[in-house]
């Protein structure tokens, strides 16, 4: 399928996500985030997909969020983009709505700028790999907005609440190094290297048995918000599934045999 806002291409049981607007920073519109929710969706249901990386096009922008331009157009027409119905289910970006949950690991590369919704696109990521130049922020309370893509709620949830709120409070940015520090980033590295370097740690996920990836990311994602107790005790589909497949004999036996394990992925 062709899209017109996203680049999308497969190596290596890896799917290449990019945001193709740098005429304006990569930020999104309605039509990019209809594109964006149909890729996500493709990318959980393609059993030949392991991991999902999201950029932006160029070296500046990662995403710069919502396109002001065109809401503000929206706006004058007496129009919300938010009650178009075009918005898909998956919210900003198709991910960001915590309803909505990808199965497989994504992980953010950030070349650039990634402020307001393009900040949040990242903090929905499961790893964030940033280039040394980066800088993150949500500028939303300066033009009259609030951070409603999630970033008031995950921010405070991934660095030090103190630190998360001096940036909402304030909408300073946070650079790459600093990020790093407080354990938001998993890496940073030159710009340069950055496709090599989120490579490398899509490489170590696949090496990994599928269905424990993924049981692994549901169980983490979901029980974080549960009393430990809870989160123990509930039942999780994915691990459900790991549990009943040949892969957990294949890995032990893969470990017996010092060989490299030959996953199916399936049950």
């Amino acid at each position: 399928m062709n899209y017109e806002y996203v680049k999308f291409e497969v190596k290596n049981q890896v799917a290449w996500v990019t945001i193709n607007r740098e005429e304006v920073r990569n930020a999104l519109h309605q039509p990019a985030h209809v594109e964006l929710y149909s890729i996500w969706n493709m990318i959980d249901q393609d059993p030949n997909i392991r991991v999902a990386v999201l950029t932006g096009a160029g070296d500046k922008s990662f995403s710069a969020g919502n396109d002001l331009k065109f809401s503000t157009e929206l706006a004058k027409k007496g129009l919300d983009h938010n009650k178009l119905g075009n918005m898909p289910l998956g919210g900003f970006g198709g991910i960001t709505n915590p309803r909505y949950r990808m199965s497989k690991p994504l992980i953010a590369a950030v070349n650039g700028f990634a402020l307001g919704g393009g900040f949040e696109l990242a903090l929905a990521c499961d790893i964030i790999i940033a280039a040394d130049h980066a800088q993150f922020g949500l500028p939303e309370p300066t033009v009259g907005l609030v951070a409603g893509a999630g970033g008031m709620h995950r921010l405070p949830r991934q660095i030090p609440y103190k630190v998360a709120m001096g940036m909402m409070l304030t909408a300073r940015r946070l650079s790459a190094q600093d990020a790093f520090g407080y354990g938001l980033v998993n890496q940073i590295c030159p710009l340069d290297d950055l496709y090599s370097v989120v490579s490398e740690w899509a490489s170590d996920i696949i090496k990994c048995a599928p269905l424990a990836i993924q049981g692994t990311k549901e169980a983490s994602t979901i029980g974080f918000d549960l009393p430990l107790e809870a989160a123990f005790n509930k039942t999780y589909y994915w691990i459900d599934l790991h549990m009943a497949s040949p892969d957990r004999l294949e890995g032990m036996s893969a470990f017996v045999e010092k060989r490299s394990p030959r996953w199916k992925g399936s049950v």
